[in-house]
């Protein structure tokens, strides 16, 4: 019985001991070779990549760099420099092409893509100025410590393959004057904190992958170049793009739907591109875009737009393409567009258009094809033309914003205010000379009459007639002159005065000067203040307390506008608006505007 419990034990710790044998196994082939083979350093590299090793857009993903006590910088913005650098260097998880080879050691302006400048508010002091590493092909992420670079003016990483979002310290970035994060992994939402950027004027953030809404406030910023498109936005273009003054501006390829806004007529001053292909845009072509004189480039096409094409349309005399095809647009091509005289490309195909005028033939290069066009080859059936035209469009129905036209911005006038207040205070002032019942009285019931002869030279009078006013007898003379004493508080008000001339009439027969005088004796008790004034006055008031009221009842245009831009001090490098690597040519395109991805 002994030998078989303790075969048993001895079988049960076998057991045990095998179990933690297998357990503990994988463990150490793991630290041996890491996973499936590879070393410890790879298999931390890829957890590092799956987890993209960041929190959120707010969380700290620094790095903690540490600087070398040996190192020698010339002013505390290049090691600054160098500490951001470095962070991002261990953020780089990929560089194929060895870009950041040389980011060693404290010489940051020797850095390949790096570029350093004097700064302009101090020569004495060199500065990082740029940074370029376009179509590096590098993988990673952009750390939190990037911040520390505030004295950036140019940032290109296009072509790349960054992922994460865009951290929040670039708030620091106040003289970042482009931004270039295009055709790269990018995703969240639009990252809002580049609209912190008061130097900003050229945003580039297409192909990627932010996604959600795109702030009203992108529309209200002073930037001359705006390019999000091939993300994944979703949202209805708002009513005040319209006070963006960009020259360039491509928002294809999102979600976006609801109206082409009217609000677009507002750009006329400096829209030279604008693409909204691909969009989902469902409503009529607002006429207000004729307005635009200075466009080159209109392309809406890809969208569900109705109704005819605008004839205003050829208000846009410098129109070289014009695309609107693949929607639903029908009626006559008016034949002014045609006649346009830089007009080289019209593309009006896949459309219901029943009237082509012979000029639009003869443009240098025009697609009509599917349409309900008689006599022109590749046309739509007769049977689709018919069951699509014989529901006539209502443009109203989509219920647009109408067009409100850019005014300036309300004159602050700071004096105006002021203006009013002499006229108010005066009337208190001026009863009290008077102090005694009897003068006072006389005023009241007087500027009825005053109110005509007075109303312009009596201001001046009031001083003399005090003395008048004591000796009611001969009020013909005085009674002019007593009015003024209340007339100066009422210069505006004259007009409101008529009122009260009803009572004096009854009270006396004679005109208005004798009369006056009795009556005035019983008000002057209750109605001794200058109160009795201003009530008649009232409702003048306001209307002369400014010199200009509309302006200001106007507020919410105000809110949008913001003139031209004032140009930026920028070093010699950023200053120069290059354009050519971020605007390849469209798939389909035939003018350069967004950049296919190049993997």
């Amino acid at each position: 019985m002994k030998k078989r419990g303790r075969r048993l034990l001895e079988l049960c710790c076998f057991v045990f001991l095998f179990s933690i044998y297998l357990a503990a196994a994988p463990a150490a082939a793991e630290s041996e070779v890491g996973w499936h083979g590879l070393e410890d350093a790879d298999a931390g590299l890829l957890r590092r990549r799956q987890l993209l090793y960041y929190v959120d857009e707010y969380g700290d993903r620094g790095e903690g760099v540490s600087v070398d006590p040996s190192f020698h910088f010339d002013n505390p913005r290049l090691r600054d420099a160098y500490v951001a650098l470095q962070a991002w260097k261990q953020a780089i998880l990929s560089d194929p092409y060895n870009f950041t080879g040389n980011w060693v050691g404290p010489n940051v302006c020797s850095y390949l893509g790096v570029f350093c400048a004097p700064l302009p508010c101090n020569s004495s002091l060199t500065v990082v100025a740029g940074i370029d590493l376009n179509h590096a092909d590098i993988a990673g992420y952009l750390p939190e410590e990037l911040g520390l670079l505030t004295d950036l003016a140019l940032f290109h990483i296009n072509s790349n393959r960054f992922c994460g979002t865009v951290p929040h310290e670039f708030c620091k970035l106040t003289r970042l004057f482009e931004i270039d994060l295009s055709n790269n992994r990018f995703a969240g939402k639009f990252p809002r904190v580049l609209l912190e950027l008061p130097a900003l004027k050229f945003l580039d953030i297409r192909f990627n992958e932010f996604e959600g809404g795109v702030p009203r406030k992108l529309f209200d910023k002073p930037l001359d170049a705006i390019f999000i498109n091939h993300n994944r936005f979703v949202f209805d273009i708002p009513d005040n793009i319209g006070n963006s003054p960009v020259s360039v501006i491509v928002l294809a390829d999102n979600r976006f739907g609801g109206c082409l806004p009217a609000s677009l007529g507002n750009m006329s001053n400096t829209l030279n591109e604008i693409i909204l292909m691909n969009n989902g845009l469902r409503s009529c072509l607002p006429s207000e875009i004729g307005l635009l004189r200075k466009l080159t480039v209109f392309d809406i096409s890809f969208n569900q737009l109705l109704g005819p094409l605008p004839e205003e349309i050829s208000g846009m005399t410098d129109l070289e393409q014009l695309d609107v095809a693949h929607n639903l647009l029908s009626g006559d091509i008016p034949e002014a567009i045609c006649e346009l005289p830089h007009l080289q490309n019209f593309t009006y195909s896949y459309n219901f258009f029943t009237g082509e005028p012979p000029s639009c033939l003869k443009v240098q290069s025009f697609d009509d094809r599917r349409n309900c066009l008689p006599k022109r080859p590749w046309q739509r059936s007769a049977k689709q033309c018919r069951s699509f035209l014989s529901h006539p469009v209502d443009c109203s129905t989509f219920r647009c914003k109408p067009f409100v036209p850019e005014l300036p911005p309300p004159p602050p006038p700071s004096p105006p205010p002021p203006s009013p207040h002499p006229p108010i205070y005066f009337p208190p002032h001026s009863p009290p000379p008077p102090s005694p019942p009897p003068p006072s009285p006389s005023p009241p019931s007087l500027p009825p009459p005053s109110p005509s002869p007075p109303p312009p030279s009596p201001p001046p009078p009031s001083p003399p007639p005090p003395s008048p006013p004591p000796p009611s007898p001969p009020p013909p003379s005085p009674p002019p002159p007593s009015p003024p004493p209340p007339s100066p508080p009422p210069p505006s008000p004259p007009p409101p005065s008529p009122p009260p001339p009803s009572p004096p009439p009854p009270s006396p027969p004679p005109p208005s000067p004798p009369p006056p005088p009795p009556p005035n004796s019983p008000p002057p008790p209750p109605l001794y203040y200058y109160s009795p004034p201003p009530p008649p006055n009232l409702p003048p008031l306001p209307v002369y307390h400014y010199g200009s009221p509309p302006p200001p009842n106007l507020g919410p245009l105000p809110v949008y506008h913001y003139g031209s831009p004032p140009p930026p001090t920028l070093y010699p490098p950023p200053p120069k608006l290059n354009y050519e690597a971020p605007l390849p040519p469209v798939v389909g395109v035939k003018y350069a505007s967004p950049p296919p991805p190049l993997y």
